[in-house]
């Protein structure tokens, strides 16, 4: 069985991997600052649910417009130059007395370079990574962006307490910066992995391509909608207990890591098929609790025993990658990174409309039961589609290269 230390001795894995963390980092402590900001200016749970979540929506338009660049862009530059545009634009929602209307135009240009850079770096990792260590090696990363969140979430609410919200922005910009640079430094000089010229048309046409196949789109749903409606029950953080919503994303952010790492240490190949599902509708269980308005005890204990729900998605994107040929991996993982974050803003606008006209906790209570149920339809089509003896795999989209794992030419 793969070891953590073998990652870290895979050249180029460190520094992908900080520069993964510090964009994190970044996302936790701006997202706090700002969704603060905006609701202490509005007093509105959907514009603070748009902050936090908004720029995933712009994802959608992204992973219908850009991702073909996933595969044809030099990585190291591609990473590089997103962080960068990134500690810019942070920046920019700094300035005092930014309109709203401003806030929210840099953030829908955050989501369009954020879907081609999820595309580029998920691609890189299954470039990186032999394909029997790629399940460990996305557990690692999920586990830095937990740990990551908590630190974030937590330094955050400092930032906000002691200084301001705008000071929290400040910090993320600069966690911005720091991932820039340790992508052009740390990174070699890799090629595309595909050739051809990026286009909305070419995008389109991948799309259509990976949209074929009745198990990737079960695949693909199980991995956008559940999560992203969970997601919305978590936007509501803010206005539900603002006193205690940093502590609240700290206790998920630390449910995501111990669910990480026993799905991507301790489950056994075997039985991966069998709880990848169960362990999805334990994702959203929990917060049908918020309908009776618990205490803070018990409002933190549900939200951390949901988020272990969250290393069923290290188990779903195992089997995506069953299913797809390499030269679309950084393509197929763009869209599901896309889709994934367009589906929480959606749910975050959702959550924000049902608090707005009746309550956070019947936000939260409402889009947990919607997840459960579409956790069991997903569940059911999965053994409806196994015991019609389908097995579905690359082929069926293109033919895979030869060679998995460090392929350096296009």
């Amino acid at each position: 069985m793969p070891r953590y230390r073998t990652l870290f001795r895979t050249p180029e894995f460190t520094p992908l991997f900080l520069a993964g963390s510090a964009q994190t980092a970044a996302q936790t402590v701006v997202g706090l600052g700002l969704a603060t900001l905006v609701f202490r200016a509005t007093g509105s749970p959907l514009l603070s649910a748009l902050a936090l979540f908004g720029p995933s929506l712009a994802q959608l338009v992204g992973a219908t417009t850009l991702l073909s660049a996933a595969d044809r862009l030099p990585p190291r530059a591609a990473l590089s130059g997103v962080a960068l545009f990134f500690a810019l634009a942070t920046g920019v929602l700094a300035i005092p007395g930014l309109p709203a209307w401003a806030v929210f135009a840099v953030l829908l240009a955050e989501g369009l370079a954020a879907s081609l850079g999820g595309g580029v770096r998920h691609g890189l990792l299954n470039e990186i990574l032999p394909r029997e260590e790629y399940l460990l090696g996305r557990s690692v990363t999920n586990m830095a962006a937990g740990v990551c969140q908590i630190g974030g979430f937590a330094t955050g609410g400092l930032l906000v307490a002691l200084l301001s919200p705008r000071g929290a922005v400040l910090a993320g910009a600069g966690l911005y910066l720091a991932a820039a640079v340790a992508a052009r430094l740390g990174l070699g000089a890799r090629p595309p992995r595909a050739a051809g010229r990026a286009s909305v048309a070419e995008t389109w046409r991948s799309n259509a391509l990976l949209w074929s196949s009745p198990a990737r789109r079960r695949t693909y749903l199980a991995l956008w909608v559940p999560n992203g409606l969970v997601v919305g029950c978590e936007s509501l953080f803010v206005p539900y207990a603002p006193e205690r919503a940093g502590l609240l994303f700290a206790c998920g952010a630390f449910g995501m890591l111990a669910g990480d790492t026993a799905v991507g240490r301790f489950v056994p190949a075997r039985l991966r098929g069998r709880v990848r599902f169960p362990l999805q509708a334990l994702l959203a269980a929990p917060f049908l609790l918020f309908v009776l308005d618990p205490g803070p005890p018990l409002a933190v204990a549900a939200v951390t025993v949901s988020a272990v729900g969250y290393g069923a998605s290290l188990l779903h994107q195992e089997r995506l990658m069953e299913l797809v040929p390499e030269e679309l991996s950084g393509h197929a993982l763009g869209l599901h990174s896309s889709g994934m974050l367009a589906l929480q803003g959606v749910s975050a606008v959702l959550a924000g409309t049902l608090a707005q006209y009746t309550s956070p906790r019947t936000g939260m209570a409402v889009l947990a039961a919607a997840s459960l149920a579409v956790t069991f339809c997903l569940a059911r089509a999965e053994r409806a589609g196994r015991g019609a003896g389908s097995t579905e795999g690359p082929s069926s989209a293109a033919r895979p290269s030869p060679r998995r794992g460090r392929r350096r030419t296009a």
